[in-house]
């Protein structure tokens, strides 16, 4: 029963989303909304981590089934994209790189900031403490 709690915790998180996806003429998703609301309660605490955090890692270790009807629509139609296919994997390859490359450099970007206002605590320092 506490699964089912949780998981309704999260789905009225995602119905709420598709509520406000149609009150806003905005091309945002609906799980997007809904994401967003879960974050912000958790963050404030409204909805504490130990209230969902089972059925979020049951969701989680599951995730790949939920891509296996976007691998059989690549299939069905890789026919239709077959001339095409170089670009393709220039843009996925591409891509990749340039959302590593972001990512990397947010990362560092937050590690230096948090680590000048002394709210983070040394890496490297407490690796060496171990040792």
């Amino acid at each position: 029963m506490k699964y089912v709690k949780q998981l309704m915790i999260i789905l009225s998180f995602s119905f709420l989303g598709e509520i406000i996806n149609y009150i806003l003429p905005l091309s945002i998703p609906a799980s997007i909304y809904g994401m967003v609301l879960l974050f912000i309660t958790l963050c404030t605490k409204i909805v504490k981590l130990e209230q969902i955090e089972e059925a979020g890692e049951y969701l989680l270790s599951i995730m790949l089934i939920f891509f296996v009807p976007t691998a059989v629509g690549i299939m069905e139609t890789f026919f239709e994209y077959q001339n095409s296919m170089l670009q393709i994997i220039l843009i996925i390859i591409l891509s990749t790189i340039i959302v590593l490359s972001v990512t990397g450099l947010v990362s560092q970007f937050v590690v230096k900031i948090t680590s000048k206002s002394g709210k983070s605590k040394n890496i490297e320092g407490d690796v060496k403490n171990n040792e």
